[in-house]
Formats: C-alpha cells, structure tokens, sequence
C-alpha cells in the first residue's frame, strides 16, 4: 500500500483518479491513479478514531433505495493546523451493514452485498477475497471556496482517483473531516451487476450505477 498522506489541501482519490465533481450532484469524476501526497517534517500525525468514524451508503434502483454504513478499520493523516497533508484510511468491506431493512432480508442484503452467497460471490463486493478498500490522499484544492480532497480509492484491486467536497475542522488534538454527499460510478471498481451500462435486456431490473457517499472521519492527535 501507499504512502498516505495529504499535502495541504491536496488530497488525492479515492480510487478514482480526478480532482473534480461533474454536475450539481456531486458526482466524482474518474481518472487515473495519482502519486501519494506527502507531508512537510513539522506536520503532526493523527489516528482516525474508528468508534466515531463511519462512511454512509444509498444505493438506488427504479422500485426503491437501500441505506447503509461500512466502518473504517484503520487510518492516519499528516496536518498542520487544520490543513491535512497527508493520509489514507483503510475501509472493512466485511463490515457492510444494511439500515433500511430487519430480520431475514437484512441479512440477505448484507450476504449479496458482501459476496458470502454460494453461487453470488462475484455479484458485488467479494469480500472473502477482497477484505479491505483504502483511500489514499492525493492532494487538496479549492473550488469557489469549497474545499475538494482528491484521493485514490482502492477496490477489488481497482485503483481510480477521484475528488468530492470536505468540510475539515479542527479542535484542539482532534480533527474532524466531514464530506458532502457525492456519488461514484461502482462499475468503474468492476461492481457490476445489475448495471444496464453493462448488461443488456433487464428492462426494470436494473439498479444504478452511482452510489451514494457520505463520508465522516474523526481522528485525534497520535
């Protein structure tokens, strides 16, 4: 895995390599993966603190939508002052939780998402042989006064950059990064089931191709 580090205000994607959003949706951009960002030797390091930290999902198809949350495993950043020079965070795909749902169609959901049906595995996340996806900073920028942190997002061993809008904070030894809500492209991770980008003829029985982000990381000073 790469250095990860955020190199003020240039963080750099999520697996999608881009450093923008392309409509009013906040729908990231892809590109290629970038080169980590790197800290300067005064920055401070801080730990994510995964108890208050979390990623929220919506997926979404013509009949409905599902929500839910991943947990993030580990993570650390470099910042000076409340401006993050560097970092990455790693994303327990075994931890997919659906909300929305209870009893047998919870666990059912969450089983098809995580690839632990017989027959299934490939469907969607697979995650007995991709456990982990990571984030890793590539840079930060400004956009009419938004803040934009650009990283690489690994999954399924798919790297892309990409970049959607933060609100960072800091309070004393602790800092808080909070996003926007912002959508990715699943098929550009070869998520692709039930995708009529990829497949022909499922009339109705498709579902969308974006998926909903929401992401809320707290990290205190290590």
């Amino acid at each position: 895995m790469k250095r990860i580090f955020l190199n003020a205000f240039a963080i750099a994607s999520i697996g999608l390599a881009i450093t923008g959003c392309k409509n009013n949706n906040n729908e990231a951009e892809v590109a290629e993966a970038k080169e980590a960002a790197t800290a300067q030797a005064e920055a401070m390091e801080f730990s994510v603190d995964t108890a208050a930290s979390v990623i929220e999902w919506v997926g979404e198809k013509p009949t409905g939508a599902h929500t839910g949350t991943i947990q993030v495993a580990n993570g650390t950043f470099k910042a000076n002052d409340s401006i993050i020079e560097s970092g990455t965070f790693v994303i327990d795909m075994q931890s997919i939780e659906v909300t929305d749902l209870e009893g047998d169609e919870k666990a059912n959901l969450e089983a098809h998402l995580k690839g632990t049906v017989e027959g299934k595995e490939g469907d969607f996340f697979k995650v007995q042989e991709f456990p982990k996806a990571t984030f890793e900073v590539t840079g930060i920028t400004e956009e009419e006064g938004q803040s934009m942190l650009q990283g690489n997002l690994t999954i399924k061993e798919e790297t892309k950059n990409i970049a959607f809008p933060v609100n960072i904070s800091q309070d004393g030894e602790t800092i808080q990064i909070t996003s926007e809500e912002f959508t990715i492209d699943r098929t550009k991770w070869n998520v692709n089931y039930g995708s009529k980008s990829v497949f022909d003829g499922l009339g109705d029985k498709f579902i969308n191709d974006d998926v909903k982000l929401k992401i809320n990381l707290k990290a205190k000073k290590a």
